[in-house]
């Protein structure tokens, strides 16, 4: 059986020209850029959240083909701030996520506790047993541990690593921190004015 694959091509956005990047299944790609250089707006391009020019397919699926929610399903962007609808954190999941919750240090009960109660840190790693509680098929990840203490940020990569390799997806994961590209990195591509430049990892 083949496995999806998350595919870039001749992509525009921001200063960003004609990108191309291909993203195995279980991969986990690692972004750095500085600051304004257009990590965020290139996984809310393939998110489907901002316009852009050329093709992004999944699965052989093109972008342009599928309706917008239903490829943000699949393709699912965790971003750096997360947004918040409901009271409680329960009523965010789409299935039960005991077992991750436990992983990442809450009570059973945080289910039933209070968003508006949440710290920075709180709401980073509920957003992430979010996502995956929609089973989604590919992760854009935004500085997902950038809130963390160095102790829950290595629970939180271990969890991650697991879910990845466990599920197969291919992961956009922007990383500034390059001991955390040195651990969680299959590959590590950085922006580089219009380019993306692939750099070498040291393992």
């Amino acid at each position: 059986m083949i496995k999806p694959e998350l595919k870039l091509e001749s992509l525009s956005i921001g200063p960003l020209k004609k990108v191309k990047i291909k993203v195995l299944a279980g991969e986990i790609i690692c972004l750095s850029g500085p600051s304004g250089s257009g990590k965020s707006r290139l996984l809310r391009a393939i998110a489907d959240i901002e316009p852009h020019d050329g093709d992004i397919s999944f699965d052989d699926k093109s972008q342009k083909e599928i309706a917008g929610h239903q490829w943000r399903r699949q393709v699912m962007l965790v971003p750096a701030q997360s947004a918040w609808w409901y009271e409680t954190v329960g009523e965010h999941f789409n299935q039960p996520m005991g077992q991750a919750l436990k992983t990442l240090g809450f009570p059973e009960e945080a289910t039933k506790w209070q968003v508006s109660r949440l710290s920075s840190g709180e709401k980073q790693r509920l957003a992430l047993i979010r996502a995956l509680s929609y089973t989604p098929q590919a992760l854009l990840l935004d500085e997902p541990t950038a809130n963390l203490d160095a102790d829950t940020t290595s629970k939180v990569e271990t969890w991650l690593m697991d879910e990845i390799s466990k599920h197969q997806y291919p992961v956009i994961w922007v990383a500034h921190n390059r001991e955390q590209i040195q651990r969680v990195a299959s590959r590590h591509i950085e922006i580089q004015g219009s380019c993306l430049v692939e750099r070498e990892l040291s393992k």
